[in-house]
């Protein structure tokens, strides 16, 4: 497998993994404090995805490096290259924030 593509999968899962990660240790404190887990868990999911997409992209400042890379010495394929690993970042972190989500819709169904 071309190492472009394992980072593309590692950015998705490392995003999708500390957003459901970090969901449910939430969850967990909030049963430790009294607090209603899922409705925890949910509403951190929907704060950590800018933060999930940050750790999956790693240094930013190589990020920003390849992208002025691209565009002042004209190297696109650098630019493309880091879009995609944003996008499959962002992707990841969505994935995870509707994965938490849909449990808190189940929840919902189970309770009636």
């Amino acid at each position: 497998m071309p190492a472009f593509i394992a980072n593309l999968i590692s950015n998705f899962l490392i995003a999708f993994g500390v957003v459901l990660g970090a969901s449910i240790f939430a969850g967990m404190g909030a049963v430790l404090t009294d607090h209603p887990p899922l409705k925890t868990m949910l509403d951190l999911a929907g704060r950590i995805k800018i933060w999930a997409m940050a750790v999956a992209l790693g240094d930013t400042f190589s990020s920003f490096a390849a992208i002025e890379k691209g565009i002042f010495q004209g190297e696109f394929k650098s630019i493309i290259k880091q879009a995609l690993f944003v996008l499959t970042a962002i992707f990841g972190a969505n994935t995870g924030y509707y994965f938490i989500k849909f449990i808190y819709r189940c929840s919902k169904i189970w309770q009636n």
